[in-house]
């Protein structure tokens, strides 16, 4: 049962780290940080990911600013409690790490499986130019009865074929995760930019019922 879920929530991902580790919490007496790394685009842009980590895979007192990681793990969310109102919190939970001494030509450096339900009904729009977009709440089984809820994006045909998704549909995806930067606006005088992380799709398949 726990490789199951394993199984349907995998991400691989090879990036620089641009940040110095923050504590994040602990788990029967188990540290748990965060640090960021750039993940490059094809676009030669980047994705700026949060990676959660144990103290017992990486010594969280040094400064590894700069050098090539490739992580694997699991998207996670967890409800953060702020302004009245829970916010959502994604981070890739890593499960095994090793350095690296560059990034190889054409290696694909952002990869995302993910298997799960369809927990909000899709939004199906299009952009001023004609482009096809629908936004996707996937809710991923986890141990001990938790779920994790990814947020994903899925383009053209792939739109078209999730804004025909019913709440409760078992579907099973892949893609890449991406960082888009947004302002929030927090009172009539003041905003705040913050970074929202997403799943967008590239492959997308609904898994029939039995």
């Amino acid at each position: 049962m726990t490789d199951k879920m394993f199984e349907n929530n995998q991400v691989s991902m090879i990036g620089e780290v641009v940040s110095d580790f923050r504590y994040s919490h602990e788990v029967y007496g188990e540290g748990f940080y965060m640090v960021e790394i750039a993940v490059n685009r094809l676009s030669h842009n980047a994705d700026f990911i949060p990676l959660m980590i144990s103290e017992r895979l990486i010594d969280t007192e040094r400064n590894y600013m700069g050098q090539i990681v490739h992580v694997t793990g699991q998207f996670r969310s967890y409800n953060r409690h702020e302004e009245r109102k829970n916010r959502l919190v994604l981070s890739v939970f890593v499960r095994e790490l090793e350095f690296l001494g560059e990034i190889e030509d054409g290696e694909n450096t952002n990869i995302i499986c993910l298997e799960g339900f369809i927990c909000k009904e899709p939004v199906y729009r299009k952009t001023p130019l004609g482009r096809e977009i629908a936004d996707v709440l996937l809710a991923v089984n986890r141990s001990y009865r938790k779920s994790d809820y990814i947020p994903c994006i899925c383009w053209g045909r792939n739109a078209r074929f999730a804004s025909g998704f019913e709440v409760g549909s078992h579907i099973y995806l892949e893609g890449r995760i991406q960082s888009r930067e947004y302002v929030k606006k927090i009172s009539e005088e003041e905003t705040e930019r913050r970074v929202a992380y997403e799943v967008s799709v590239n492959k997308l398949d609904l898994i029939p019922e039995d």
